[in-house]
């Protein structure tokens, strides 16, 4: 030009790439009004889990009978198995129990637990199914709705049941959907939350089920129809759809990976003036492209086969099934046998609930400073002992003896709930990324497995059930031994990562391949 100046283009400035993580730490906050309210909103739906799933210990309860008059009935008789027919009614009537109303008692009385073996491996079935659809283009939200939906419909009609078998197909239907329950609420409540308080909050969400399981305590002792029981147990799933649901928002998380950058990017936004932040102008949100860049075909597609491979994730994963199986006995087993103590079930309930609360919080506190694997131990052992107690007094003990069992039994539940408020993060931090998931879906299955197990210990009956509760939780704090300890180790990616990190004992928090857990945040 004439006046010897020569124009540049102008530089467009380089848009700022955050994953979601880094997002909320940097502009949306990682635990503020937003995913408070989201979090309380989204697991309100584990109160009602806990409805779906604890129903049967009322619904399936043994009655007190009573002789007619002269009837020459003996009234001393353990059971009415050697009674003559006629000689005896039942005290509640014909509607108060299954156990009533189908006649699950003597040679029947397996059908007790097999009824609520089904429920579980509807649970298991259900898992498997929710996961696959809340992960794909049906969303979390979507998975949700349809579970309020489907848990409406199969408790009312749980409640019209004519027949036995009937009512087995109907429960099992039921625990297909409850398991999606607890799996859609989980990720919708912790997948907006930064990741320094995201293992706390997970660990929070089992104060929500012993709530619903206190409420259920309450409801139970108002309504002592097993069908009145299932109607009113069933329609809060109805309420929370029509009430609650409109409110939650999708996870940014599940609109990032489908490719919806711009309804993901809204999400975030919506967080951020919530939390009274702001996301500034040339932001842009992305896949965590850090893990990508280094990713190969053989660190995808892992399976378990992958996992049995290497000598130091097999025998965790052995270790970490066994744990899980036991314990889901115990916990579950203990939360059914309430029907053996011959005491006020409502209340025993209701203490069950109560005791699990405080175990939640001890464990959290204890995790920073006993590490996992001591805490892991101790909950194990402290329910083993006193379920082996238990078994010592017998099942008809009267008085301060028939307390002290409860007391035990009581003991014994919260020792459990504690590991099981462990379980997961344990096993989570054990596996590297590759595998992780794999990992946490064997140890689901065998909890599932352990639930499935757990009624059919309760039929036994006797001093039987806290003797088994009392070895499981023995042998479980055993096996826990021989897994190492993960507090303020790293997360590893990869297998080879892993086996290097164990065999050298060197992990440098400056390492691209780990991302440091702080104790604190446990």
């Amino acid at each position: 030009m004439g006046n010897g100046l020569e124009l540049k283009p102008a530089v467009e400035p380089v848009p700022e790439r955050l994953t979601v993580d880094d997002m909320l730490q940097k502009y949306c906050g990682e635990f503020g009004p937003w995913q408070l309210k989201n979090f309380f909103l989204s697991n309100l739906s584990c109160t009602l889990e806990a409805f779906h799933t604890m129903v049967m210990i009322f619904a399936d309860r043994d009655v007190a009978w009573r002789c007619l008059d002269h009837s020459g009935c003996d009234g001393a008789e353990k059971d009415v198995c050697r009674l003559e027919p006629g000689s005896w009614e039942w005290v509640g009537g014909r509607g108060s129990s299954t156990v009533v109303e189908w006649g699950l008692v003597c040679g029947n009385k397996y059908k007790v637990g097999l009824a609520q073996a089904i429920f579980f491996v509807g649970c298991t079935l259900g898992a498997g199914i929710f996961g696959h659809l809340s992960d794909s283009s049906f969303g979390r939200k979507r998975s949700l709705i349809l579970v309020c939906i489907l848990n409406t419909i199969f408790g009312c009609l749980t409640a019209l049941s004519p027949s036995y078998w009937i009512y087995v197909l109907l429960r099992l239907l039921t625990g297909v959907s409850t398991a999606g329950n607890a799996l859609c609420a989980f990720v919708l409540s912790t997948e907006p939350i930064g990741p320094t308080r995201r293992c706390t909050a997970a660990m929070s969400t089992c104060y929500f089920f012993s709530g619903g399981i206190a409420l259920l305590s309450g409801i139970a002792y108002i309504f002592q129809s097993w069908r009145k029981l299932y109607i009113v147990s069933s329609i809060p799933s109805l309420f929370y759809l029509i009430l609650v649901v409109p409110f939650l928002s999708e996870s940014p998380r599940w609109f990032l990976v489908r490719g919806k950058f711009d309804k993901a990017m809204k999400a975030l936004t919506i967080i951020a003036n919530t939390n009274k932040k702001h996301i500034p102008e040339g932001v842009v949100l992305s896949l965590d492209t850090k893990n990508s860049q280094t990713d190969n075909d053989d660190n995808n597609n892992k399976s378990i086969i992958d996992i049995m491979r290497s000598p130091t994730t097999r025998m965790r994963l052995i270790i970490g099934v066994g744990v899980n199986f036991m314990n889901a006995v115990v916990y579950y087993g203990l939360s059914l046998n309430v029907v053996n103590l011959k005491t006020n079930l409502y209340i025993n309930v209701l203490l069950n609930a109560i005791v699990e609360m405080p175990a939640f919080a001890v464990t959290a506190a204890l995790l920073g400073k006993m590490g996992r694997r001591g805490v892991g131990i101790w909950t194990l052992w402290f329910s083993g002992v006193f379920c082996l107690m238990g078994s010592l007094i017998k099942s008809n003990s009267e008085g301060k003896w028939k307390e002290l069992k409860m007391v035990c039994g009581l003991l014994g539940l919260s020792g459990m709930a504690g590991n099981y408020n462990l379980l997961g993060l344990y096993v989570a931090e054990l596996f590297p990324t590759v595998v992780r998931n794999v990992a946490l879906g064997c140890a689901s299955q065998a909890t599932q497995m352990g639930a499935i197990l757990a009624p059919f210990v309760v039929v036994m009956g006797g001093r039987w059930p806290f003797l088994v509760f009392g070895l499981c939780g023995i042998v479980g704090g055993m096996l826990v031994f021989f897994l190492p300890e993960t507090l303020n180790r790293p997360f590893y990616d990869t297998l080879a990562g892993l086996e290097d990190g164990e065999n050298t004992n060197i992990a440098s928090p400056s390492s691209n391949n780990v991302v440091w857990v702080s104790s604190s945040n446990a």
